[in-house]
């Protein structure tokens, strides 16, 4: 794309902030990766806030360390900046940018040399903020020359603190300085990390400040949102670096995450959402090794993001000990020297070892003792979690072998923290995981198809919720009907879903549903499609592809043409989606539970046979000779057995479609045309209206009189059969009338009932039969919810792989 149809395609829109991290700028690859995600999230009136490049900071640090001790390695290390720079500078430019900024690099190591002949102490801020200046100036030039005119601001032109300790932002200073640096019509691109004190002097917002940084620019021009692109696809329920198990936590509510923060989470860090208090930004953290994948969202929500649980710690900490902590002046030191945790009831604090010195000072006008113990924490974090008795019990239980010196609330009840003796480890860390957020997994229901199947599901559902347990983190989050649909993240009261359907649906939208399912903030997504509709069947592949379930009794997708259908399946197999259709053949019967059961268990499925179609069963069951068939066939329309047209029903489709489906549950690549389907409604019938062909429906009565008459002095019954035979490699299928004779596992039925024969290498002299109800609201209902427990049954032990830099890049 030309810069110029870029800058088209960069239409002014409400501010973004879009920050990247040093991992995601550290190489070529890695840079190229962030432009083409700047191409496709950035607007041109966003702004981008970047760090150093890669390790470039601790290679600054390392310089002037160095510098510092006068070692002749100095020189070297300052070399080697310059050669990782320029490296940069030639493999992603190619245009005019790349002289000016050899140029300006050059100007800058020569000033670093400049600093080492003087005092380079005086000038270490200055020092460590070259870093920045060369991330951005560098993105800003690649962003001119392929994407859209762009601008490479420095922060300490603009951003002004009280100073480098507490931080804190001079916001109507700051506001006004940015106003005059902004260059309108380009895409900004901000130095993070650096800034100037009260007094002018260049000074940093400490490490891991640029995710600071972008929360400050997001608040001076009041962004709608933050993401933070970084290492990691989110923020989880402990670091995924030492907890293999952790979960993604897809919506985190506010407060909690400034907890998170305060207490070591990875990913967040103690300032970042300050500056959001006033402004209610979201904000975002997204991978940008992995940018299609949905991150983690922080804001306000309701009660389901509420539960999530977070385990995080702390280690090289001190528990301060002193009467001179009790009350007031406790927590008056809490404040000041920014106390981790603590209870001024009785005189604790909890500090950084690096606060020592300071407390000690502060104490030493009191004569009181003080006692220094050196301490780890491990905390729970979560909405509200130090009222939640449940969980406060299953972490003391979990550190009931590790003798915690105290156990300590947060101030605003977010967190549980426990004190340790000793530093927190790996293995302790999983433990305590486990026991705490075991039964923390959300999944999310979207029920399509509000008819009467669908509303029975729907009536079931807050029963089934409430007493199977495998349903116990189940959330009902969408209703879609052929016209409307509710969509509410925060979940839908099962009880009420209905009466909500009718008073709060919008107009269905396909791609509306879509992108929702594509970004849905749960852990595992289920679509119950409970619609009869083809085009809601083709959705399948799109749900897979992005790992989302289906369970259902739609029978398109499982009879789709066979290309159709074998892409389905392994999109769904990639994805580790599931698809269950028990409900599609044999309403509730578990024929597909049977079939697979037995290939899972080695055995090899040589005939299915039987009745499939309700409908049929009551018609061929009910007819004896006494009411003509037209007649009994308009009674089954009266009574709703049959289809509003009841030519679906004759024509043998139906029955032709569920024979395909077990064909193909059983292992055979087949076709709908390799099933011969014998229509039961004449030619001259089939292309009537439905108001013509009903008044005309005594024309079937002679033909099936006679059949009648002939399976009679047989001694026999005539009944609509579905046939699969596999012999030898050879294939015969086909759904027909029948005469059978009266002895036959399929000639006695109760009518609507199903039948199912099952002819296999260990079921060959007496085969397997599964016969029951093969129809009605009720046993689908149930099968569905059949599968619906099965499915979380199954989702309980799946496991996500997080997606870290360096491990899965």
């Amino acid at each position: 794309m030309t810069a110029q149809a870029s800058t088209n395609k960069l239409a002014k829109h409400a501010v973004q902030v879009h920050k990247f991290g040093g991992s995601s700028l550290a190489s070529i690859e890695c840079i190229n990766r962030v432009v083409d995600i700047i191409q496709h999230n950035c607007q041109l009136h966003d702004v981008v806030v970047v760090s150093a490049n890669g390790d470039t900071t601790d290679d600054l640090i390392n310089v002037y360390e160095l510098a510092q001790e006068n070692s002749d390695q100095v020189h070297q290390a300052i070399e080697a900046l310059k050669l990782k720079q320029e490296a940069l500078i030639n493999g992603l430019l190619t245009g005019e940018h790349t002289d000016p900024l050899l140029t300006q690099v050059a100007a800058d190591i020569a000033l670093i040399n400049k600093w080492l002949q003087l005092d380079i102490s005086v000038h270490e801020s200055e020092l460590l903020a070259l870093g920045e200046c060369w991330s951005a100036r560098l993105l800003a030039a690649i962003l001119t020359e392929r994407v859209c005119p762009s601008a490479a601001i420095d922060s300490r032109d603009f951003l002004v603190i009280d100073n480098a300790t507490n931080c804190q932002v001079d916001y109507q200073t700051s506001q006004e300085n940015l106003t005059h640096v902004l260059t309108r019509g380009h895409l900004n691109v901000i130095t993070g990390y650096i800034a100037r004190n009260a007094q002018g002097q260049p000074c940093t917002l400490g490490r891991n400040g640029s995710d600071y940084s972008a929360t400050i620019v997001a608040a001076l021009t009041n962004a709608q949102n933050v993401t933070l692109w970084t290492d990691v696809d989110g923020i989880y329920s402990a670091d995924p670096r030492v907890v293999p198990l952790a979960r993604k936590l897809h919506r985190v509510p506010r407060s909690v995450a400034k907890e998170l923060g305060r207490l070591g989470n990875p990913v967040l860090h103690a300032k970042t959402l300050q500056p959001l208090n006033d402004v209610g930004s979201h904000l975002h953290v997204a991978s940008s090794f992995d940018p299609d994948t949905t991150g983690t969202e922080v804001g306000d929500f309701g009660q389901i993001a509420q539960q999530e649980l977070s385990v995080t710690y702390l280690n090289d900490l001190l528990l301060v000990q002193s009467e001179s902590f009790i009350g007031d002046a406790g927590q008056q030191a809490y404040d000041k020297f920014n106390a981790i945790s603590g209870d001024v009831n009785k005189g604790q604090l909890v500090i950084p070892l690096s606060a020592q010195k300071a407390v000690s000072e502060w104490l030493a006008s009191d004569d009181t003792e003080v006692k220094f113990t050196p301490i780890s924490i491990m905390a729970i974090v979560g909405h509200q979690v130090a009222a939640r008795g449940n969980v406060k019990a299953r972490f003391k239980r979990a550190l009931k072998h590790h003798q915690p010196l105290a156990f300590f609330n947060s101030l605003h009840q977010d967190s549980l923290i426990a004190a340790l003796p000793q530093p927190c480890t790996g293995e302790l860390l999983n433990n305590v995981h486990h026991d705490v957020t075991k039964d923390a997994r959300h999944i999310g229901l979207v029920v399509a198809g509000l008819g009467n199947i669908g509303q029975r599901f729907i009536e079931l559902l807050p029963d089934q919720l409430s007493k199977v347990s495998a349903l116990e983190n189940v959330h009902l989050v969408g209703l879609v009907s052929s016209k409307k649909m509710l969509i509410q993240s925060d979940g839908i009261d099962a009880e009420q879903a209905l009466k909500d359907f009718q008073h709060s649906a919008q107009a269905y939208e396909e791609q509306g549903l879509l992108t929702w399912l594509e970004n849905h903030p749960y852990d595992e997504l289920i679509v119950a499609d409970i619609t009869p509709s083809e085009e809601f069947s083709q959705l399948y592949s799109h749900f897979f592809e992005h790992g989302i379930h289906v369970i259902g009794a739609n029978k398109w997708a499982a009879s789709a043409p066979l290309s159709q259908y074998k892409q389905a399946q392994a999109l769904a197999e990639k994805s580790q989606a599931l698809w269950l259709g028990n409900t599609t053949v044999g309403a509730g019967l578990p024929i597909n539970y049977a079939i697979n059961d037995l290939l899972k268990s080695g055995d090899h499925i040589v005939e299915i046979s039987g009745i499939f179609s309700g409908t049929l069963s009551w018609l061929f069951e009910k007819f004896d000779g006494t009411v003509p068939f037209g007649e009994l066939t308009q009674m089954a329309l009266a009574d709703g057995i049959t289809e509003p047209d009841p030519r679906e029903d004759l024509s043998g489709r139906d029955v032709q479609r569920k024979l395909l489906i077990l064909a193909r549950l059983a292992g055979f690549d087949i076709s709908l045309e390799d099933i011969a389907c014998e229509n039961l409604v004449p030619d001259h019938l089939v292309d009537l209206s439905i108001e013509e062909f009903l008044s005309r429906i005594d024309e079937l009565d002679d033909t099936f009189a006679n059949k009648l008459l002939d399976a009679k002095s047989k001694q026999a019954c005539i009944r609509y059969v579905a046939r699969f035979v596999s012999d030898g490699g050879s294939i015969k299928a086909k759904v027909s009338l029948e005469t059978l004779p009266l002895d036959d596992p399929f000639a006695s039925l109760t009518p609507c009932d199903n039948i199912f024969k099952i002819v296999s290498e260990w079921y060959q002299a007496n085969p397997l039969i599964i016969r029951g109800p093969g129809a009605g609201r009720d046993v689908t209902a149930g099968g569905l919810h059949s599968d619906l427990a099965s499915a979380c049954r199954l989702l309980v032990n799946k496991q996500h792989q997080v997606k870290l830099k360096g491990i899965n890049e």
